[in-house]
């Protein structure tokens, strides 16, 4: 192993979370506790009325509206009269989630009918639509309602398309999801026309995911498109009300290419399309026309020697028709920049060795641009605003942690939630000139009564001297002179980061359920996670599951040169890439672990998506090194420790044929394997069996972790 080289806070870190009582956690507690009965308590349904500085919140049986500048508070809704005004009777038991329109209007959909109320006269509409509906959207303006049924759209009623077919999806978030696609209806800005998504699944791959609760058990076919296979076909549209015209965007180069960061013009004349190549080295922003899907110009293009990774659509600011904000990790991290519709790049408005998370929205009035970034720290995410004529960058809030934020529509107030290591939740209101905050709601520790551990904050070093961050809790009751068995809790994938200042300082209850029955918890975001940088993040293109082990190594070499650690006694768990990367290292390094529990585990990346596989491995077939080295299915002999595989009978996003393959293989060369399933679950096990998951995995590192 490497020498590894060590910036640790604090030769004896302080404690960030100290033992309060003699209380320890439950199972059930440990494992669902923060989101039911240990939840911090927070407002509910918060949001701002456009075009106000008033915000709406859920209290009781009422929706409370208040005005952030004079603090004054009328009731907009209660329970009662929702159900006297639409049912005539009680209805409905709690008040459902309402969602604004514009600053007039806002709605609920109770199944059957979209009910529109209007604020200032006090009136509601109903307006019926076909049940079942999903991914509804109502249009600003002229409130449209579009939605989608089975797998076609409709818009008041009416048929948009009518594919009637299970391999022609309309409306519906296309790509698996990947390219920052949440989505599949786009409304126009005054709510004149929608574009849409249409996605070709005739030519994918059938994949069987079987439902075992049936006599006989049934067969439910998906679509999966797995690294170098056949990819679906994508298009964008464009649909007309009042003519009811579909227009389909001429977009020209492979069938097999992604189409993303849908956008609109504010004059409703054109529509945005970011068309990135299946290789996912170039990117170029493309403008059509709507009323004839005609190709009007190139915008601006982006290429990389591994990947380039849309997450945004474009960002007009207030009042223009043609300067908008891009999203870009051109210079290594995610940064904004200022360009025209003609192409021009005005000016590159954030720049450092950090990274912006999010634009919250505009101060029209002051030309800023208000947005939330991890400028102090990679484990923080706070608020700022950027002038963008002068590039000027200030803080907004104060208060260390990571921030969650709302902006009311004018800018001028931050709806602010954060968290960090000693503050459980904290609801704020912040006067984005930074000159007046309030605090609305501190919310109390829920943990106080529970023996709680201490947690060491740490800097380790990757082996080219990169900053890797990592978190080491201790057992309830430690002493320095005993020794104690070891668990690693990893994941080190691309999009994830584990570690961040919030609350519990831990980052999970079952680690400080862990330390409560004797054992030493680490964890550490490795090369490969997110919210680092380009350079970080990048570190494992093609090689998946290989720098990732040697930066876990590098933990596990400061673990095991600590006199309290037995090194005999060491644990590893992940889920998904995480359990691909505990199966990687207990056979890569087949002689650190001796136990080692992986769930819903990628084994095999040529039986993973396109999407996701090719970015970061290109395909099997120009990378077959990479991927012959990642693959899990040939080491298997190597297998020393004892290995527990979970999977979801029901995973359409690592099929279980990951880990039956994997139980096959282990079989064909007699090595000994335990494997458990959980029928009915997808990707992840959640819920009450949730607590039954956490109970078996403890229980295997009890059984042969435990003297």
């Amino acid at each position: 192993m490497q020498r590894i080289s060590l910036l640790l806070l604090s030769a004896l870190a302080l404690p960030i979370c100290l033992a309060a009582q003699n209380k320890n956690y439950t199972m059930a507690e440990a494992t669902n506790g923060m989101g039911t009965t240990l939840a911090t308590k927070g407002l509910k349904q918060v949001s701002w009325q456009p075009e106000t500085n008033n915000y709406t919140q859920v209290l009781g049986k009422a929706w409370l509206r208040t005005n952030a500048a004079t603090g004054r508070a009328d009731t907009l809704l209660s329970l009662a009269s929702i159900n006297t005004s639409i049912y005539g009777r009680d209805s409905l038991k709690a008040l459902p989630t309402l969602s604004w329109i514009d600053k007039d209007y806002c709605y609920f959909y109770d199944g059957g009918a979209v009910h529109i109320f209007n604020a200032s006269k006090g009136t509601w509409q109903a307006k019926p639509i076909q049940r079942q509906a999903q991914h509804i959207e109502i249009a600003a303006g002229t409130q449209h309602i579009a939605y989608v049924q089975g797998n076609d759209i409709w818009i008041n009623n009416n048929t948009v398309t009518r594919d009637n077919g299970i391999n022609i999806i309309n409306g519906k978030a296309v790509h698996r999801d990947e390219f920052g696609i949440t989505k599949g209806l786009f409304f126009s800005p005054k709510g004149n026309y929608l574009a849409y998504y249409k996605m070709d699944q005739s030519m994918v791959a059938d994949y069987p995911v079987v439902d075992w609760s049936k006599t006989p058990a049934k067969t439910n076919t998906v679509k999966y498109p797995m690294a170098g296979g056949t990819s679906h076909h994508v298009s964008v549209w464009v649909y007309h009300p009042e003519s009811k015209r579909n227009v389909q965007l001429n977009i020209a180069g492979p069938a097999d290419q992604y189409l993303t960061c849908v956008s609109w013009s504010p004059d409703e004349q054109f529509v945005f399309v970011a068309i990135l190549n299946r290789g996912q080295d170039r990117l170029a922003l493309h403008k059509f026309d709507i009323n004839t899907g005609q190709h009007v110009g190139s915008l601006l293009t982006e290429q990389s020697d591994k990947y380039v990774q849309p997450q945004h659509p474009m960002y007009f600011l207030p009042g223009s028709t043609d300067q908008f904000v891009w999203h870009s990790q051109q210079d290594g991290y995610m940064h904004l920049y200022l360009y025209n519709t003609a192409g021009k790049l005005i000016r590159q408005l954030t720049k450092g060795p950090w990274v912006v998370n999010e634009i919250l929205g505009t101060d029209a009035k002051k030309k800023e641009l208000l947005f939330s970034a991890s400028k102090e720290s990679a484990m923080e995410r706070n608020s700022y605003a950027v002038n963008w004529e002068t590039g000027h960058i200030r803080r907004i809030d104060n208060a260390k942690g990571y921030h969650s934020f709302a902006a009311s529509s004018n800018g001028q107030y931050l709806y602010d939630v954060y968290s960090n290591a000693t503050t459980p939740k904290k609801t704020m209101l912040l006067r984005t000139d930074g000159k007046w905050s309030k605090t609305l709601m501190e919310s109390a520790n829920t943990l106080a009564e529970y023996n709680r551990p201490e947690v060491r904050e740490l800097t380790l070093k990757a082996t080219d001297g990169t900053d890797l961050y990592a978190k080491m809790i201790l057992p309830t009751g430690f002493d320095a002179s005993k020794k104690y068995p070891v668990i690693v809790y990893l994941y080190n994938g691309p999009n994830v980061q584990l570690l961040k200042n919030s609350f519990p300082a831990c980052g999970n209850l079952w680690y400080e359920y862990l330390a409560q029955h004797g054992y030493i918890v680490f964890t550490m975001d490795g090369r490969g996670s997110s919210n680092r940088g380009l350079k970080f993040e990048q570190a494992t293109f093609g090689q998946l599951g290989t720098v990732e082990i040697n930066d876990q190594m590098q933990g596990v070499d400061y673990l095991t040169a600590l006199p309290y650690v037995d090194a005999s006694r060491m644990g590893i768990h992940g889920w998904s890439y995480g359990g691909f990367m505990t199966t990687s290292i207990m056979l890569r390094k087949p002689n650190v672990f001796k136990v080692g529990v992986a769930g819903g585990p990628v084994m095999d990346w040529k039986m993973y998506e396109i999407m996701y596989t090719e970015r970061y491995m290109n395909t099997p077939q120009e990378n077959p090194k990479g991927y012959e080295d990642a693959n899990l299915l040939t080491k298997t002999q190597n297998l020393k420790g004892k290995l527990l595989l979970i999977h979801g009978t029901d995973d359409d996003v690592v099929v279980w044929q990951h880990s039956v393959n994997f139980v096959k293989k282990c079989v064909d060369n007699n090595i000994p394997i335990d494997y458990f399933v959980y029928p009915g679950h997808a990707h992840n096990v959640r819920g009450k069996d949730r607590v039954h998951l956490m109970q078996k995995i403890t229980d295997y590192f009890d059984l042969y972790l435990k003297p």
